[in-house]
């Protein structure tokens, strides 16, 4: 598991199809599949982000060494946790 949080941020590619991008979400499923996002960089033909496609994270390799941004600490609490948050 924390392994397919390694991918957070960092440059992906598929090796399947060649698409590549940032990893930008993980996803655990009640049937055992941990799939990430991967958002390709730049703006579509309408200026607009593109949007990111889902693959399994068996198929995903790193090809940046740095992330372009650094993932949140999972293991520390939420800020503005449920207890804090307004009823």
């Amino acid at each position: 598991m924390h392994k397919s949080f390694e991918l957070l941020g960092y440059e992906v590619k598929d090796v399947v199809t060649g698409i590549s991008g940032i990893c930008d979400s993980i996803c655990f499923d009640l049937y055992g599949c941990i799939q990430a996002a991967v958002r390709p960089q730049g703006p579509n033909e309408k200026g607009e982000p593109k949007l990111a496609h889902w693959f399994d994270v068996k198929r995903l390799v790193a090809v940046g060494l740095i992330p372009v941004m650094t993932a949140p600490d999972f293991s520390k609490p939420e800020i503005g946790s449920a207890a804090k948050a307004p009823r």
